[in-house]
């Protein structure tokens, strides 16, 4: 069941305190696409976020062979929902590795997910949750490395990324 969106507080993406860094390689992240009647979730710790186009921005990267895929094409909107260093990492974990063409991810690992207040879906457990209008999608190509090494080690098996900038038009930081 998809909870109501509640027990968060909107904050002006500006005014937040993150260290990028920290919240992508050691917090990770969920992205999520979709609505309360079909979604799908998958952790990540690639991305970015800044400022373009007169917007600010994150940009996140999916495979295409990821579930979570067909959600980031279908739908105009995604969400990132962020937990904390080291809470939910049995959680995240599983939501990594494990594929929602398989598993109810939400179901198997108790995370409750909740429509936001543009319709699209995060987790009620998320301390700070972003929501992102795609602007831009493109597939990272294996022509266009300088540095082939990277290219070599990342995708041995040429199955690059399709990496998405959007909008951030939603910030919410959990009420303590």
């Amino acid at each position: 069941m998809i909870k109501e969106f509640s027990g968060f507080q909107p904050v002006d993406p500006f005014k937040l305190n993150e260290n990028v860094f920290d919240l992508l390689d050691k917090e990770w992240m969920l992205i999520t696409a979709g609505d309360k009647d079909r979604y799908n979730t998958m952790t990540a710790s690639w991305g970015s976020f800044g400022f373009l186009w007169r917007k600010p921005i994150s940009i996140i990267f999916v495979r295409p062979q990821r579930h979570t895929y067909q959600f980031t094409e279908e739908f105009d909107t995604y969400t990132l929902s962020f937990f904390g260093h080291g809470n939910y990492r049995k959680e995240l974990s599983f939501c990594g590795s494990k594929s929602g063409r398989d598993y109810d991810k939400a179901k198997e690992t108790g995370l409750s997910p909740m429509i936001t207040p543009t319709s699209s879906i995060a987790f009620e457990q998320a301390r700070l949750i972003i929501e992102c209008r795609k602007l831009y999608a493109d597939d990272i190509k294996h022509d266009s490395f300088i540095d082939k090494l990277i290219d070599e080690e990342i995708y041995p098996t040429k199955d690059h990324h399709r990496f998405y900038i959007g909008e951030i038009t939603g910030c919410y930081q959990k009420v303590v």
